[in-house]
């Protein structure tokens, strides 16, 4: 063995470890943005007996997922409530946290995937996710499965922050 290359970081595995952490946050953040703008369309449809209509007046139902900017929901509706009735989070920044909190999620992922000053995107990524802990504390989550789930995130983070050196392809790399 030598020992030369064994004291020298393997700078081609840093490189690829830091694009697939970015990948994969990026990805993470991405997609939790669109599915703010998730939602359901129901249809009901006449059952057909032998190829024709029923004279039963018999339906089908059915319900299939659908994105647009009017199915918007930044906290879901569920938790918005909770939220609502908590004395630390006042009204306004709940409705501001609501508003921004998918458009964060997508400017932040697509800077990260993009290597738009992925350090700063990274950090606001991880000031985000610190929100999200805070909220999931606040509602007394039972088991805290959701803390702990960000708190994996959040080395994700630490660990993408960490191989920065090695992040290449980026624009704004000083950032």
């Amino acid at each position: 063995m030598n020992s030369d290359t064994d004291s020298k970081p393997d700078t081609l595995a840093l490189t690829y470890a830091a694009w697939l952490t970015r990948l994969w946050l990026a990805v993470r953040a991405i997609q939790t943005g669109v599915e703010k703008f998730a939602g359901k369309v129901s249809s009901e449809q006449v059952v057909n007996i032998d190829g024709a209509p029923n004279d039963y007046d018999l339906t089908a139902s059915s319900a299939e997922k659908a994105y647009s900017l009017s199915n918007y929901h930044g906290v879901p509706a569920a938790l918005y409530e909770k939220f609502a009735g908590e004395p630390l989070i006042p009204g306004f920044f709940l409705k501001f946290y609501d508003m921004i909190l998918g458009p964060a999620l997508l400017i932040l992922g697509f800077a990260i995937l993009l290597g738009i000053a992925s350090r700063t995107a990274l950090f606001l990524l991880g000031a985000l996710y610190v929100s999200l802990t805070w909220g999931l504390i606040l509602l007394g989550e039972p088991g805290n499965a959701g803390v702990a789930w960000l708190a994996a995130h959040m080395i994700l983070i630490v660990f993408a922050l960490q191989l920065s050196r090695h992040n290449k392809l980026c624009l704004l790399k000083k950032w």
